[in-house]
């Protein structure tokens, strides 16, 4: 089949999913323009900042857009291109938007509270303990998963046949990554006392200052290894995790969209000028084995290796942890949670497309990675424009690396408040342990700290736990945000059906990885550091998940029978 063709199908069913689904939502649970957010409400000039809708949106799409939407897809592509495209549209419209909005709106409606307060408020402390936990435990495996891929694309060295090279396009992207910091804050500082309120006068000199970036990246590559850059993108992480909202994220994630918009348009445009065929099969069948012998299988396999391209649990994570804190007007929600996710289910599609047209013989070319891939097949489309070779390289290379370090600086803080919330209580005399461990520099060092020790085993060894654990804590985001609209309510029916399927995925996925690393070590293959590790933190997941999973059913079970019982009372 011709990409246009799919591309097209793609664009008609995600706007529609857009228009009538999510507007649906939004009548159904209720906005009010005239409301107070608390951005407002709260105002500290940290976490509660009010912002434009366009800033909040480009917070929300950068911190989202992670490897996932390139990475998942281009993996997921050897079970063949109709179940990929069928899970992206089917699961981006009615699961990950619809998680990410509903995450956003119970926020907004809570005083901008995160998700795991949400659950203490409407489920109990216990659940609230146990869903912290969770969350927790779920940002070490992003922050290793996405450092790996961060720092081994920002390796200034490559092991080649003739011996170890410079890498030019890692390292020029590592010197664009490094200026965006310190642009960032300068920007911040420029918005905060300047008030800039022409949206079209920012977004222009935001243009220029990218553009500017990029050439003086091109001329002084920083040519590190990836163990030194490790430890470089920890220092960033911390500064991220404890810095005000409005001097360094928001700029950065403000600017970062500018490039990463472009990087979505210039694939898009590019295959509707090339149309390349589709060379992926169509289907390979339920069970896929691959050439080393392992075999995978479409459930769940297939869902957790799409992940953020579809739905991921850490999307909420975003909308309830900074991006409610910041909305300006209940209206601009939909826009923020269902249209963020919208458009980087549209990069998800865009991915599919690519490793389609470099497919050989109906599957994904080998001895590639994912970002390899998207880089190689998007710069040839830059190439037909007229990009010289070298700068569509370095251009791509920086983006792809801008996905996960967007993600990365949004994580750091929301792992730093979830280990805040799990030792938080109402005593007004609080302890010396609770003293030490709410301290954001305390919390925010021992979360990098232990995701930097998991992300020493690669990115490769922790991205199938990641993405069980991914689509676990999405499952009960839906749960809580269920119990929520049930409680005040509000309709949440529409909730339930992606729920459970969720819950069944993510099960099946982490029983196979406890499986798979135990094969490791009877086999004589397991290493502590890769499979011992992965190993303890699933079964902590499994045991937390249950936890979580019982509670909250508990909970929406009592509060729909209170609720009934009321009804028969009232009607008697």
């Amino acid at each position: 089949m011709n990409s246009l063709v799919i591309l097209a199908i793609a664009v008609v069913a995600l706007l529609l999913g857009y228009t009538l689904y999510g507007r649906f939502l939004a009548k159904k649970w209720g906005i009010d323009p005239k409301k107070k957010t608390p951005a407002y409400e709260y105002e500290d000039g940290k976490d509660y900042v009010p912002s434009s809708k366009l800033t909040v949106f480009a917070h929300q799409f950068s911190s989202i857009a992670g490897a996932g939407p390139v990475q998942g897809p281009i993996l997921a592509a050897m079970f063949g291109w109709v179940p990929v495209l069928i899970w992206l549209l089917v699961g981006g419209i009615f699961f990950g938007a619809v998680q990410d909005f509903g995450a956003l709106y119970a926020s907004v409606k809570n005083e901008g509270k995160s998700i795991g307060l949400i659950i203490e408020k409407y489920i109990g402390k216990v659940g609230r303990r146990f869903f912290s936990l969770f969350e927790w435990l779920f940002t070490l495996l992003v922050i290793a998963a996405f450092t790996s891929m961060v720092s081994s694309t920002f390796n200034g060295f490559k092991e080649t046949t003739e011996g170890t090279v410079k890498n030019f396009n890692g390292a020029s992207a590592a010197t664009i990554s490094m200026l965006f910091i310190f642009v960032a804050i300068a920007f911040g500082i420029f918005n905060k006392f300047v008030k800039i309120r022409q949206e079209a006068v920012k977004s222009v000199i935001a243009i220029v200052l990218v553009v500017a970036m990029f050439a003086v990246g091109m001329q002084l590559p920083i040519y590190l290894n990836a163990s030194q850059w490790n430890l470089v993108i920890m220092v960033y992480l911390f500064a991220a995790a404890v810095m005000p909202m409005w001097l360094l994220m928001q700029p950065r994630d403000y600017l970062t969209t500018f490039m990463l918009v472009a990087m979505v348009l210039s694939a898009f445009v590019g295959v509707i000028i090339a149309h390349p065929s589709m060379n992926l099969n169509s289907f390979n069948g339920f069970t896929v084995t691959s050439a080393s012998g392992s075999v995978s299988y479409l459930f769940p396999t297939l869902f957790v290796t799409i992940a953020c391209g579809a739905v991921s649990g850490f999307h909420s994570l975003v909308s309830s942890g900074t991006s409610s804190k910041t909305i300006s007007n209940e209206k601009d929600m939909l826009f923020v949670g269902y249209g963020a996710m919208i458009l980087e289910t549209l990069l998800g599609v865009i991915s599919l497309i690519i490793v389609g047209a470099v497919a050989v013989n109906g599957g994904v070319p080998a001895g590639l990675t994912p970002f390899q891939i998207f880089s190689a097949g998007v710069a040839g489309f830059l190439e037909k424009f007229g990009i010289p070779n070298t700068v569509a390289n370095v251009f791509m290379t920086m983006c792809v690396s801008a996905l996960a370090l967007t993600s990365l600086d949004s994580v750091a803080r929301i792992g730093r408040m979830a280990f805040q919330e799990l030792f938080q209580t109402e005593n007004e005399e609080k302890s010396i342990v609770e003293k030490i461990c709410t301290n954001q520099y305390f919390s925010t060092v021992i979360t990098l700290v232990l995701g930097y020790l998991l992300c020493l085993g690669g990115y490769e060894n922790v991205w199938a736990l990641f993405g069980s654990a991914n689509q676990m804590l999405a499952a009960l985001v839906l749960i809580g945000i269920a119990v929520f609209l049930k409680a005040t309510g509000r309709k949440h029916k529409m909730l339930l059906p992606p729920m459970l399927i969720m819950f069944a995925v993510t099960f099946s996925a982490i029983i196979l990885n406890v499986k798979g690393n135990i094969e490791s070590f009877v086999a004589g293959k397991g290493t502590f550091l890769v499979n011992g590790l992965q190993l303890i933190v699933a079964a902590f997941l499994i045991v937390l998940g249950v936890l979580v999973l019982v509670t909250c059913l508990k909970t929406l079970i009592k509060t729909k029978s209170e609720t009934d019982t009321n009804s028969n009372q009232n009607v008697a």
